[in-house]
């Protein structure tokens, strides 16, 4: 499945350090799994880390999930050490975090491999297209904690802005972008709302910190029902308009154009491969 069709509606973090964890992960039900060796892994533990997180994925058993090693900064002790070890783990990606420039990415180029970055400084925000025009670059991941606590911003309103320019960085260069994560794990309802949101902004999916959330953001983030029938309703009635000679088409009392058949196509295509990789799994 190329990244493009691949569904990317929940993104959890996984800790590379932790062997039970990296186990379950096999039978959850998540898009993608970023594997952890740099927030999620003390110091003292990182080198053991990436000897666990090799094994694991050695073993295999993650299924159509999409497998991505965020590895620590390259200005880090263990920066280098860590692209190696994931080069060698053969993932589908390697997530960099505190992208603040191309250059960035042109450091991990060696390990031949597909990047993400991590878009939590004010540098990388205003960089944003230039990061995501790279040519290795295949999706942006905000890290809403820390750009938060280096715009010195109380709330996720305020970093709108911020946020948003890397969507349209995102979709001016056709690469994935996921929405920061949700700090309030036990709060369903506060998390399905800041799904909500994302998805209204646009966003692929949102970054996950724990199982508990998976459910909310697959079901926010793959079109519902009514969707579905109305993509097929607009499709259908925009065709009889076609044979008709007409360019355009009324359902529920609204116009129906090529733009919006588009949308439709789009929104089917969306639930088909969400249905596909749910099989797989």
């Amino acid at each position: 499945m190329s990244l493009a069709s691949r569904p990317l509606r929940s993104v959890l973090y996984i800790p590379g350090s932790r062997l039970r964890a990296l186990d379950k992960a096999r039978s959850l039900p998540a898009d993608a799994i970023i594997f952890d060796l740099e927030d999620a892994v003390a110091a003292e533990e990182k080198a053991a880390a990436r000897d666990t997180l090799a094994t694991a994925l050695a073993e295999g058993g993650y299924g159509a999930r999409l497998r991505i090693v965020r590895i620590n900064a390259l200005d880090t002790e263990w920066g280098e050490a860590d692209l190696a070890a994931a080069a060698a783990m053969q993932p589908d990606a390697i997530l960099l975090p505190k992208v603040g420039a191309p250059s960035n990415l042109d450091a991990a180029s060696g390990a031949g491999l597909p990047l993400w970055a991590m878009m939590e400084t004010a540098r990388g925000i205003l960089n944003a297209d230039a990061i995501a025009g790279h040519r290795l670059l295949q999706g942006l991941v905000m890290g809403t904690n820390d750009l938060a606590r280096e715009l010195g911003s109380r709330s996720r309103a305020a970093m709108t802005t911020a946020i948003q320019h890397c969507l349209l960085a995102a979709r001016a260069n056709g690469v994935a972008c996921i929405d920061g994560v949700y700090n309030a794990f036990r709060d369903e309802d506060g998390l399905a709302a800041e799904c909500a949101e994302g998805r209204d902004w646009g966003m692929d999916g949102k970054t996950l910190i724990h199982p508990a959330q998976i459910a909310v953001a697959n079901a926010v983030f793959a079109p519902s029902a009514d969707e579905i029938e109305l993509a097929r309703r607009q499709m259908q009635a925009f065709a009889e308009a076609e044979a008709r000679g007409e360019g355009v088409a009324v359902v529920d009392g609204r116009i129906v154009e090529n733009l919006h058949v588009e949308t439709a196509k789009a929104t089917l295509a969306r639930a088909k491969a969400i249905a596909a990789m749910e099989e797989a799994a």
